[in-house]
């Protein structure tokens, strides 16, 4: 699974912003080996060099090419330190404001920096960007506002996108005589035609309860446009009990009740395979989930892939969100800390995250990278057609809405899902899930 997929997955645990009990500094330190300090010398103690945090995982290969790519030419010397995924946010926020401080750290944007903006810990790149522009103008801007806060740039992007797709079987929807939706009232058709034929319509992984999140996403999106979530989050609760989030609420409540689901959807899961088993066997003929989906169904069954079609989510009728705009997790990002030493040696490093080199490593190992220049190399992925509808899916959005749980700070994790799992299984009412929305904090 990508970092994104398995930040996801982690959120009950700990959730992707700011995840989860901490060992003492003193011990984690030793044991990481991150010497980084703060400091207008640098935050390591005046040498020359800065550190790199990152998620521990598959990806880090090719972060490790790229630190020793840009150590051959660079006086100021890269350090990579990585901390395994299972513990990455709960030790970042351990030493984020300690001398154990990374100069450069991984992260997922949105509501994962916000709180270390707003405790004066990190430093805006507008300068390093209007000094080169190259840092602005050579990635998609869908997706670098994506870590803007309060106006200000406090990321680049540094891995791959991934956004939400409506994914298929083609056998399935053949034997049904159905068509992947283009509206709201094809997507209910189609759940009628399905259950005729004694398949579940849209497998969901309800026991993980993030991806019913991905429905209620796009449904705000389809019906009300960004502005509603984004008024949200900006700490405007009537949102929430506005009329556009109640009807959204309603065609949650009308799909759910319609057996789109099936009946057992809480006790299946996506982190297991189990919802991608159900999507390739045939079993269900739709699933809402990450791009990474593609992945797990070729790890677990590379046979099935063949039958295994995407396509983008139906609009709503008298909606006021564009059928293009698109929601996910928009890439991961590098953010600077203030403290940080050598800000034009971390912005000649911040460079090489558009560079041909990076885009065609990403690429090798199944990361899309969010970059102007990606286009040219798609032809070197195993589904070239499979990467090109992704980049013009985010390339062409007019929007792409960060993860609910991702958008928010990281202690709102849990009550999201609480209430998206409650609201589609009817232990809350839309009374109960506007409530319990209301009450989640914006900081």
């Amino acid at each position: 699974m990508k970092a994104m997929q398995q930040a996801h997955a982690a959120k009950p645990v700990k959730p992707m912003r700011f995840p989860r009990a901490v060992a003492g500094i003193a011990v984690f330190a030793l044991g990481m080996g991150l010497t980084a300090c703060g400091g207008d010398s640098g935050a390591s103690g005046g040498k020359q060099e800065f550190h790199v945090l990152v998620y521990g995982d598959a990806g880090n290969k090719v972060e490790k090419r790229i630190v020793a790519e840009f150590n051959r030419t660079s006086k100021v010397k890269a350090v990579l330190d990585t901390i395994p995924g299972a513990d990455y946010q709960q030790k970042l926020q351990t030493i984020i404001n300690t001398k154990q401080a990374p100069d450069v750290f991984f992260n997922w944007g949105g509501g994962s920096i916000q709180p270390f903006v707003k405790a004066g810990l990190l430093r805006p790149l507008d300068d390093m960007m209007a000094k080169d522009k190259g840092l602005k103008d050579n990635f998609l801007p869908s997706v670098l506002d994506t870590a803007k806060v309060d106006g200000k740039h406090y990321g680049i992007p540094m891995r791959g996108t991934q956004p939400v797709l409506l994914f298929h079987n083609k056998k399935v929807l053949d034997d049904a005589g159905v068509k992947p939706p283009r509206s709201w009232d094809d997507l209910l058709d189609a759940v009628k035609a399905l259950k005729a034929k004694k398949v579940t319509p849209f497998a969901l992984g309800g026991g993980d309860q993030w991806p019913t999140l991905m429905w209620f996403e796009y449904l705000y999106d389809r019906v009300a446009g960004p502005g509603l979530f984004e008024k949200a989050l900006s700490g405007d609760k009537s949102a929430w009990d506005s009329p556009d989030s109640r009807k959204a609420l309603s065609l949650l409540r009308e799909l759910v009740d319609a057996g789109a689901f099936g009946s057992n959807y809480d006790s299946v899961k996506q982190t297991d395979g189990g919802t991608a088993q159900l999507l390739a066997s045939g079993r269900a003929a739709f699933e809402l989930m990450g791009s990474w989906e593609y992945s797990t169904v070729k790890d677990a069954n590379p046979g099935a892939l063949k039958d295994i079609g995407w396509s983008d989510f139906p609009g709503v009728p008298g909606g006021k969100g564009d059928p293009a705009a698109i929601v996910g997790n928009t890439n991961n990002f590098y953010s600077v800390t203030k403290k940080a030493g050598h800000p034009d040696a971390i912005a000649a490093f911040l460079k090489l995250m558009y560079s041909d080199s990076f885009v065609k490593q990403q690429l090798a190992i199944g990361n899309l990278p969010t970059t102007t220049n990606t286009e040219k190399f798609l032809g070197t992925t195993d589904d070239p057609a499979y990467a090109k509808y992704q980049l013009d899916l985010v390339g062409k959005a007019p929007s792409f809405q960060l993860s609910w749980d991702q958008a928010y700070a990281p202690q709102n994790s849990t009550p999201i899902h609480r209430a998206v799992q409650q609201f589609t299984n009817g232990q809350l009412d839309a009374d109960g899930f506007v409530k319990a929305m209301q009450a989640l904090t914006t900081s």
